[in-house]
Order: C-alpha cells, then sequence, then structure tokens
C-alpha cells in the first residue's frame, strides 16, 4: 500500500500531516500491515528532519504559483505549473498510491492534478474558515474533506465533509508546568506572556513587542519566539532596550520552540500573543486565553481570528492598528482581569480537537481499503 501527502507554501500546508502519518503509521502496525510507504510530494521538503522522523519518502515537483496581484512572474509561473504537473503524472504514474492526501497551499496542486487525471482517491484537509482555492477546486473531486472550522462546510459539498479539528503532534497536545519555570530561569510569582508569529515567525509582532519591552518588563516575563532569521536582530534590539533594565533577564526570545520547550512555555503562559494561522488551535488545546494579529494580506487569518475572538476566547488586533502603546494596553487590560482570563480560557474548548489526526487516518484508511475492493473487483 502506498499513502502520497501533498502541501506546502507554509508550516501550516505541512506540519499537520505530520501527525497524520503518525496515526496512519501506527492504525497500519496495528493491523499488521506491513510494505507501507508514505510520500511527501512538494516543491520543497520544507523540513527533512521531520520527514525522515515521520518515515515520509520526499518526492520533488517544482511549480509555480497563482498570484492575487498582477506580476509579470504570473505569465511565468503559469508555464512552471503546466510543466509541474506533468512531472507530478509522470510520477504519481511510477507510484500509483492508493491515496493522496492533500493539506492544501499552490505546491499541492500539481499532485492532486495527477490524482485526479489517473482517478487516484483524494482527502483533503483545509485549516482555515475559509479554503484556499486549491482545497475548493479539490473538493469537487475528493472522496472525504476535513475542515478545521465549521464556516468552511458552505464550500464543500455536504455528504463528503466533515469538521475534525486541525491535526496537532503528540508530542505538543499537553503543556508542561513542573519544572518550566526553573527551565525558563523565570519567578513562578510573575505573569508570563508568550509571543509566537508561527512557523517563521513575524516581523510586524517583532518589533512592536521589542518597542514595547520597556512598558512590560517590569510587570511580566516575557518567552518570543522570534524566527530563525530574526533572532540576532531580536537579541541585539533588546539587549540595548533593556541594558540598564534591572528585569532583563525576564525576556528570554528564540528563533524557534521546539517541541519540548513549547510545551513548557505554553505551561507557564498566562496569555499567548499569535498570529490566526494552526498556532489558535495548540492555544486552544492549552486553554490559554490569547490576543490575535491577523496577518494583514490574508483573508483567511482575518477571519480566522474573528471566528475565534467571536467565540470569547481572544482579543484582536488589526496589523494596521497595532503599535506598542495598543498592545501593552490590551495585555495589562487582559492581565488584570481574571475573570475575563478564565471565560477566554473557556471559550477555547469548542475549538479542541485532540483526536483530529486519528479522524482523518481512520478516513484515509477506510478510503484504502474500499480503493483495494475495487481493484479486487475490476482485476
Amino acid at each position: 500500500m502506498k499513502v502520497l501527502f501533498t502541501g506546502g507554501g507554509t508550516g501550516g500546508h505541512f506540519y499537520p500531516l505530520l501527525p497524520i502519518a503518525d496515526e496512519l503509521h501506527a492504525m497500519l502496525d496495528r493491523e499488521r500491515l506491513a510494505g507501507v510507504e508514505m510520500y511527501f510530494m512538494s516543491d520543497s521538503p520544507y523540513d527533512e528532519r521531520a520527514l525522515f522522523e515521520h518515515k515520509l519518502i520526499f518526492k520533488k515537483i517544482p511549480t509555480g504559483k497563482r498570484r492575487t496581484y498582477a506580476s509579470f512572474q504570473n505569465v511565468l509561473d503559469v508555464f512552471k505549473i503546466a510543466f509541474a504537473c506533468i512531472r507530478a503524472l509522470g510520477v504519481m504514474f511510477r507510484l500509483y498510491p492508493d491515496v493522496v492526501v492533500g493539506k492544501g497551499g499552490y505546491a499541492s496542486f500539481p499532485a492532486l492534478f495527477a490524482a485526479r487525471m489517473l482517478r487516484i482517491p483524494v482527502i483533503i484537509h483545509d485549516s482555515d474558515t475559509v479554503p484556499g482555492r486549491v482545497n475548493i477546486w479539490a473538493g469537487k473531486f475528493a472522496k472525504r474533506i476535513a475542515i478545521s472550522y465549521q464556516q468552511a462546510a458552505e464550500y464543500f459539498p455536504r455528504a463528503r465533509t466533515a469538521l475534525t479539528g486541525q491535526p496537532l503532534r503528540t508530542s505538543i497536545i499537553t503543556p508542561v508546568k513542573d519544572g518550566s519555570h526553573q527551565f525558563f530561569g523565570f519567578d513562578p510569582s510573575i505573569p508570563t506572556i508568550l509571543v509566537v508569529g508561527g512557523s517563521q515567525g513575524a516581523l510586524r509582532i517583532n518589533d512592536t513587542l521589542l518597542n514595547a519591552l520597556p512598558n512590560l518588563i517590569g510587570r511580566f516575563q516575557i518567552i518570543h519566539q522570534t524566527g530563525d532569521r530574526n533572532l540576532k536582530e531580536a537579541e541585539q534590539i533588546s539587549g540595548l532596550v533593556l541594558e540598564k533594565s534591572p528585569y532583563k533577564n525576564r525576556y528570554k526570545a528564540f528563533g524557534t520552540l521546539d517541541d519540548a520547550t513549547l510545551v513548557r512555555a505554553a505551561g507557564i503562559a498566562d496569555l499567548v500573543i499569535t498570529r490566526a494561522g494552526s498556532t489558535l488551535f495548540e492555544i486552544a488545546l492549552w486553554g490559554i486565553p490569547s490576543i490575535v494579529i491577523p496577518l494583514a494580506i490574508t483573508r483567511d487569518q482575518r477571519t480566522n481570528a474573528y471566528t475565534y475572538a467571536r467565540a470569547g476566547a481572544a482579543e484582536v488586533i488589526e496589523e494596521a492598528n497595532l503599535s506598542p502603546h495598543i498592545l501593552t494596553a490590551l495585555i495589562e487590560s487582559i492581565m488584570d482581569d481574571a475573570t475575563k482570563r478564565a471565560l477566554m480560557a473557556e471559550s477555547t474548548i469548542p475549538f479542541r480537537h485532540p483526536d483530529a489526526a486519528r479522524k482523518i487516518a481512520e478516513q484515509v484508511v477506510q478510503v484504502l481499503v474500499e480503493h483495494k475492493k475495487m481493484e479486487l473487483r475490476t482485476a
């Protein structure tokens, strides 16, 4: 048996595939189905170490991207996409997987196109309130459609669509509190704020937070995930801003937070500041109040943010309104109101789906079995 995963462009189109792959490996092992091969097809491996750890074989298909704004690059990318589809057809024909699992993003289009041409069953998952264009297209022929937000159901055929929630890595599901203050060198009596900007960091959030540090650091401890490319600059700026502060040890910057560090940060965080991607589902599972700052150029992040906020789980700051003063004022208003924080934490419950990966993996196995039965009938 062969399963091919596809997705890419951002971490949100890659990392949710990993727990699905893990659940599939576990299920197929329990059923003693030996010889199952799993592949990941995209324009880049995104995280080669993760692919190796999750037993996924990478198949590279360079492709172009369809932009929503006018650009000469769009003309060139039409040819890149066409060539990628031809290459994907060739690779897919040689592999001939039993099912293709798509996570969306422009990099998933060639594999999904090839699957449709070769009549290979497709399952897709979408993480946003407003699905991406590739997933909306793939939803027309996908056997199963899994969604993270109920609002996305209106874009897909109802009979084939199910609310599963967001697949999350098992290693980040449970926060770790014991020993975590000591791990970061923090005081347990002082509130802690966790700032995460998605898989690549968020430059605008970084800049605003660093400018707000002098006003925040007297009251709060801060764990800041800057993104690897931004870490050195954040360390330099924070060093200058806090040079004479007696509280400079209350600020800890990390390029990325590995899973072990992330669950420790979640274990002591009283408030999270984040973008409106798949991180929202991690925060919901941890039951932590949040301030959400959606990426201004993407409609899906704005709708995600306001859906989450309308439930009472977060406050939203539009990027156009983001400033050190506004961020500081909102942090203080939330942290000064214990009742509000408790209500926000309780409001995360509808967004908690710890078994999402298992549910999707079960659907993959079901489609695998159906496909094999059909092959036997036509043999």
